[in-house]
């Protein structure tokens, strides 16, 4: 009697601790973020894309939940990016698109996703763009030596990047600390003109500027024309480093070749991996084999090429026998833009709802990328896990920058009151355990902020912003008008003064998690 009484209570004991974090592996889930760059809300099949064959993503769609009112923090990359991996909106740290040789923006004292999947003994590791800048502020980055701080000091254990983004120079690989393939007596040099033009010795590249002709892939402008590289414009100049030269056309391949090593390197321990895929951002170069699959110019086929990694990300799961332990979370860093300086067959105009050709990359909802409307932040949004997540379709309003959140609080990771400030836990909705996620979230917009709370929508008075015309207050009951087309806000004077004043305090600092 005795002995089955110790023995019950060690079974109850070890089945207490299994729930802990950095306790048995089979207890937690493997974490996949396949970040999308520039997707918009109707580029998906599953959203309601007729023009772009996305069978892979739809399929993921379809044996997960797919969320309706899934956001990302901004209509531009680095503050969302900046959000998902802080839990922190980017506004509180001046985050904005980033230039060439932006240092790091993370600060590396700051708890991130990353750090905390660490406590919870997860293996770390992104493949992709990142566009969170590298290096110390203040100081040159050495692009020859130990190039750091970056994704390794925030919390990764493993990352192979493009340092910024593919529009931007330096436009080689970074594996870790190290430059690929550098050829140290071509050094790398990057920065302004003057200085790039300075270095002796090493490949110095044409300035679209003043040699047009050397942009012979495409035709470029929107000051995505300084030094010239595979025949294509970047913004920014560098010099050096001919040898180390990604080959633009075959970077999802290279990508997904390196995310499959991942998968099968880490498939005996927990890991995480963020996925930042470039496909459509511009300069849009899918690689011959996709193009011309679609109608809709480059844009298209390369969102097509993107659907294709998606696949290949997935069976890399099934081959290594981890896809029933491994939520997979599918998203968008902001809205669709088409028109973004480069000449390659995607005609779209920015500002319009009218779009060529009968695909609008925003779906149903007003504005893309840079702007304050839906379509600048509503995105694609599916989170799958095989047998734990009912497949469906979820009403619920949720935000990226909540995953931090939702996965400390799951994996029973505490956070700090000053980490992770504006990450709540919505993960029952993420779960479909619930059909309701946030009460409230703030939108943005280069240096425009809005609320979001339930179906109403309230905009301040916003200067002009990426060239967004200077808006006076506007407030939109999304359930009757979710293209944003009526202003109500004389008819509803009382809810717009409330949600005035919870913008305000969000914006003067209030924490969402801890007062919310």
């Amino acid at each position: 009697m005795k002995l089955t009484i110790i023995s019950t209570l060690i079974l109850i004991a070890f089945s207490a601790c299994t729930h802990k974090a950095g306790d048995s592996d089979v207890q937690k889930p493997n974490i996949v973020i396949i970040y999308g760059d520039d997707v918009g809300y109707g580029d998906v099949g599953a959203y309601g894309s007729e023009l772009i064959p996305t069978p892979n993503i739809d399929k993921l769609a379809g044996g997960g939940l797919r969320f309706t009112d899934g956001h990302c923090t901004a209509s531009t990359c680095t503050p969302s990016r900046f959000s998902l991996l802080t839990g922190v909106y980017g506004f509180r740290h001046n985050a904005n698109v980033l230039p060439p040789n932006a240092p790091l923006l993370i600060p590396v004292d700051m708890m991130t996703l990353p750090k905390m999947l660490k406590k919870a003994g997860y293996e770390t590791g992104i493949i992709g763009k990142w566009h969170l800048g590298i290096g110390e502020k203040g100081v040159f980055t050495n692009w020859n030596g130990d190039v750091k701080p970056g994704p390794i000091e925030v919390g990764f254990n493993s990352s192979f990047l493009l340092p910024s983004t593919n529009d931007r120079v330096p436009t080689v690989y970074l594996d870790g600390h190290e430059v690929v393939n550098l050829d140290k007596k071509d050094s790398l040099f990057v920065g302004s003109k003057k200085y790039v033009r300075s270095q002796k010795n090493v490949t110095q590249y044409p300035d679209g500027k003043t040699n047009s002709e050397a942009m012979t892939y495409y035709q470029n402008s929107h000051g995505h024309n300084n030094s010239v590289t595979n025949g294509i414009g970047r913004i920014g100049y560098m010099a050096g480093g001919k040898s180390a030269l990604w080959n633009d056309e075959t970077m999802t391949d290279v990508f997904v070749e390196k995310t499959k090593a991942y998968i099968e390197k880490n498939k005996e321990n927990p890991f995480f991996l963020y996925y930042a895929a470039q496909d459509i951002h511009v300069p849009r170069t899918p690689h011959p084999r996709f193009q011309g699959i679609t109608t809709l110019g480059y844009r298209g086929d390369a969102m097509v090429q993107f659907d294709w990694a998606v696949g290949e990300i997935m069976k890399a799961l099934e081959e290594n026998g981890v896809a029933e332990n491994t939520i997979v979370i599918f998203s968008s860093d902001n809205g669709p833009v088409y028109d973004d300086g480069y000449e390659d067959g995607t005609t779209f105009p920015l500002s319009s709802q009218e779009v060529d050709r009968g695909h609008d990359g925003s779906g149903i909802y007003r504005g893309g990328k840079y702007q304050i409307y839906e379509g600048g932040t509503r995105v694609p949004f599916i989170v799958s896990w095989p047998g734990k997540i009912k497949p469906g379709v979820s009403d619920a309003l949720v935000n990226q920058i909540d995953l931090m959140g939702s996965l400390a609080s799951y994996l029973n990771v505490p956070l700090n009151d000053n980490e992770g400030v504006d990450s709540r836990n919505t993960m029952d909705a993420f779960l479909g355990k619930r059909d309701k996620g946030l009460v409230s979230m703030v939108e943005e917009a280069g240096s425009g902020r809005a609320l979001r709370r339930g179906d109403w929508k309230y905009i301040p008075d916003l200067g002009r912003s990426y060239g967004s015309p200077k808006m006076s207050k506007q407030l939109y009951n999304l359930a009757n008008d979710p293209g944003e087309q009526n202003n109500a806000i004389e008819d509803n004077p009382e809810i717009a003064k409330s949600m005035a004043e919870e913008l305000e305090k969000i914006l003067n600092g209030e924490s969402i998690r801890l007062n919310r």
